[in-house]
């Protein structure tokens, strides 16, 4: 099966640092592309960064340069290193795998997905 659990999250002050972390349950996460995603009260689900098979990442503008997507391999965890963080970050957090080998598609193709984590940056 394709279970994802996530780890880490909670409540910063701006400019805090935070650590998710998201391990799958029985496959190697080289095998397929991995994302990280957020929602905030209110508002639509949107990518954060994706890492394809070869470790190759992609962000979102809003997060670039802040935020690191990483994976553990000998572990089967991706990591999402927060960094400088704003209020605007706050949100749940989500892990998932793509189906589709494609940065753009990572979303609408995810076939499973953690079950998510929060975090909430106050000023």
């Amino acid at each position: 099966q394709g279970q994802l659990v996530e780890s880490g999250g909670g409540s910063v002050q701006a400019g805090g640092s935070l650590r998710l972390s998201c391990t799958a349950s029985s496959y190697a996460l080289t095998t397929y592309y991995m994302g990280w995603f957020r929602q905030a009260p209110g508002k639509e689900r949107e990518g954060v960064a994706v890492i394809d098979k070869k470790g190759n990442t992609v962000y979102s503008d809003s997060v670039q340069g802040r935020f690191t997507i990483s994976r553990d391999n000998s572990k089967s965890t991706l990591h999402l290193q927060l960094n400088s963080l704003k209020s605007e970050d706050t949100g749940m957090y989500y892990c998932a795998r793509c189906a589709a080998s494609a940065y753009t598609s990572c979303e609408v193709s995810a076939d499973y997905w953690g079950q998510g984590t929060q975090v909430t940056v106050s000023l």
